[in-house]
């Protein structure tokens, strides 16, 4: 079988204007970037709004493991697949961020016969919209120091700058630095630091802004220190909302790409669900639904955190109404859930399969809570055996009534991905999707973080020291008591212990840090050791990426 790269390389990619066409996009209204990227103009978007909405369904999975699940190949599979059997679909991805494609997760642009292209590009630079979200972050922070160094008229207080600096790269190095050393002329010494791109809130503000205008307005509303009276300074404050506005015009357009099967499909934006609220943005999923009749995106990592955010979060701000969820899992991981090694996933484990399926059933549970129904998607894998995938389907079907479906879209495309794509469209026609968040908005922020915890991670409760406790009442006391949480935490867990696998119940969920995120609109909870900026791993993947003799790029997966 030949590598994702292989097949990426082999693919026969129509022209942007082809792909625009299908999607029922006029050529005039997508400025291309080469032969096979496109940025479709968002004047066009905007006289797109006295259309009908599609119907959405979002990919999301069990929690994640070594062993692999598979879900943007599973939203790739399944775009093509629904397009297969003639219902126009358009596909809504996150953009790859460089950490991980350095790192350890590798790109993201799907697998096998279910991949997006340009794979290379799309793993890579892309359209530069992360260097513009990086830029016109860095840009705020360099205002702000900027400020300071030329009087401080704000007042601010320079032992309470709750703006760090951010890289799109894994660099533990520069989690916490002291800048400004050197002498009078580079400034005020201070206690700093960096974090990754996609943990970014202009990256947030970037992925749930309507349009430019909503942009500016959110990116002004950022706060990003305070003064001797605790109260907000902002980044209109500082006058760098509109210069922020203008880094980020042209990256704000999304991009258009295809399928390997040549259909459309965005990629754009991309915050992780474990540091943010993991999902491409409003204004590509928007667009999407007013030109297809269904829209498949998908949320990062488990359920317990993309798929919470994704309802909790962009679907309260942006007023979607997803029809349908699909949740996927592999024998492997769940067999890895039930303690089986990674160098023994190849054999028949009934007993550890029937113990780690518990980990599929909470999140069943989990997504039914906000009223979408769900089907379960089991993504093949070749030393998979007969037994093993009818028990998952048998066991499904007993505890929840819910299908789980074989799919086999990693080595056949859209053809071992049909019956699911049928199978999706007849639960979408049932009409049974009452869609509705987990908590309302005049809950309290610590009620909020604390029904999250026992509803969806199934904690005893949450804990905190007495200094976030009163960071909260201060978010609170400022008027900002009525945002959703958005909670940072472990993607291998539902406890903040990222060994705890399967379905652990009664843990402690600890708030180690609490950040107030007013533009995008939201209130990072920071939960156990997650950091907002990553480290690369002991051997990270940039070791095993280089140029060919022919200058092709080799490693990248």
């Amino acid at each position: 079988m030949p590598t994702d790269i292989e097949i990426a390389r082999e693919a026969r990619m129509e022209p942007i204007a082809t792909i625009a066409t299908r999607a029922g996009i006029p050529v005039d209204a997508v400025s291309p970037y080469g032969r096979s990227i496109g940025k479709v103009d968002l004047d066009y978007i905007a006289g797109l709004d006295g259309r009908a909405d599609g119907k959405l369904i979002l990919v999301t999975a069990i929690n994640p493991t070594p062993a692999g699940e598979g879900k943007t190949t599973t939203t790739v599979g399944l775009g093509d697949a629904l397009n297969r059997i003639g219902q126009k679909t358009m596909i809504c991805l996150r953009e790859p961020s460089l950490g991980p494609c350095f790192g350890v997760k590798g790109g993201a642009a799907g697998g096998g016969y279910a991949q997006i292209v340009p794979m290379e590009q799309i793993n890579l630079h892309f359209t530069g919209d992360f260097h513009a979200i990086t830029a016109a972050h860095n840009l705020l922070a360099a205002m702000l120091d900027n400020h300071i160094y030329w009087g401080n008229a704000l007042g601010i207080d320079t032992r309470r700058v709750q703006f760090r600096r951010v890289l799109d790269m894994n660099d533990r190095a520069l989690r916490s630095i002291v800048s400004s050393l050197g002498g009078v002329s580079n400034g005020y010494p201070r206690e700093d630091g960096f974090d990754i791109t996609v943990a970014s809130e202009v990256m947030a503000v970037f992925c749930l802004a309507r349009d430019l205008d909503d942009l500016e307005e959110r990116l002004g509303k950022i706060v990003v220190a305070y003064r001797r009276d605790k109260s907000a300074v902002t980044a209109a404050d500082l006058k760098a909302a509109g210069a922020m506005a203008v880094l980020l015009k042209d990256a704000f357009a999304p991009n258009l790409v295809q399928t390997l099967e040549n259909n459309p499909a965005f990629v754009h934006g991309g915050p992780f669900a474990n540091i943010a609220h993991g999902c491409n943005s409003l204004i590509a999923t928007r667009t999407a639904l007013k030109l297809a009749d269904y829209v498949v995106t998908e949320a990062g990592f488990g359920a317990d955190l993309g798929a919470e955010k994704f309802f909790d979060i962009k679907c309260r701000k942006g007023g979607l109404q997803p029809a349908a969820a699909v949740l996927v899992a592999t024998v492997r991981a769940l067999k890895m859930n039930g303690g089986v090694a990674k160098d023994q996933l190849g054999a028949e484990n009934l007993p550890a399969l029937e113990k780690g399926i518990v980990n599929l059933g909470r999140h069943i549970e989990n997504v039914r809570k906000f009223g979408v129904p769900v089907i379960v998607a089991i993504n093949h894998f070749t030393s998979d055996t007969e037994a093993e995938t009818a028990f998952i389907q048998q066991w499904c079907q007993t505890h929840y009534g819910v299908e789980a479906v074989i799919c086999r879209h990693w080595a056949e495309g859209s053809a071992g991905t049909e019956q699911l794509a049928h199978k999706v469209v007849a639960l979408i026609d049932k009409g049974d999707a009452k869609f509705a968040p987990l908590y309302p908005d005049s809950l309290s922020l610590w009620d909020k973080m604390r029904q999250v915890a026992r509803e969806v991670y199934r904690a005893a409760d949450i804990s905190a020291d007495a200094k976030v406790r009163d960071h909260i009442a201060e978010i609170e006391a400022a008027g900002y008591g009525s945002l959703p949480v958005c909670v940072a935490k472990t993607q291998y867990s539902f406890s903040t212990d990222p060994a705890l696998r399967g379905a652990p119940t009664d843990h402690i969920v600890h708030v180690r840090e609490v950040r107030l995120s007013a533009g995008a609109g939201f209130v990072v909870m920071i939960c156990g050791e997650i950091m907002t900026m990553p480290g690369l791993p002991r051997v990270p993947a940039a070791e095993h990426i280089h140029l060919d003799a022919d200058g092709r790029i080799e490693g990248l997966f």
